[in-house]
């Protein structure tokens, strides 16, 4: 990845939602320290999200991060997923694609970007402020990453992606 986006990322941040990334009593902590109220955190996602720079599209460089089942997590096991997520990284660091929840037939566009200091990534509905989802960068280069969704009303809810199989390459 850091060879995609070029200079000045830094060694690589592994956020893991439960272990060294955590919510206690209205706080969200990394590792021992205190990082945010759950709050702030989540409106610094929504504030990543949209601070992606406008791109030239017919200029822009795309790396596929991958499709995603989205699963909520800490289920050992549950239904077959409906919710899919496409993501692919630009070189300035804005992440797009597509949302599809095959059970409702919806299908949008997200958007965010990724935050050069942090490797948070967040997205979210194109033109809506609401709900964010967010991951740390390297956890999208994994087979499964956890990621938070966070919703205007507060709530914030653990996910879990899941990278499928590319067909083509089998």
């Amino acid at each position: 990845m850091a060879g995609w986006l070029g200079s000045g990322w830094g060694e690589p941040v592994a956020y893991s939602y439960g272990d060294n990334v955590y919510y206690d009593d209205g706080s969200v902590y990394y590792g021992d320290q205190e990082y945010a109220t759950s709050e702030q955190y989540a409106d610094q996602a929504q504030q990543i999200a949209a601070s992606a720079p406008e791109v030239d599209q017919s200029k822009a460089e795309w790396l596929p991060l991958g499709v995603f089942a989205v699963t909520q997590d800490g289920q050992p096991r549950g239904p077959e997923p409906t919710m899919y997520l496409q993501l692919a990284i630009s070189k300035e660091g804005v992440i797009s694609g597509t949302f599809q929840n095959t059970a409702t037939d919806k299908v949008f566009s997200v958007e965010g970007a990724v935050d050069k200091k942090t490797q948070r990534s967040a997205w979210g509905p194109v033109d809506k402020k609401w709900p964010i989802m967010e991951t740390g960068l390297q956890n999208l280069t994994k087979d499964t990453a956890p990621a938070l969704l966070h919703f205007e009303n507060g709530e914030t809810q653990q996910w879990l992606l899941v990278r499928l199989d590319d067909p083509k390459a089998k």
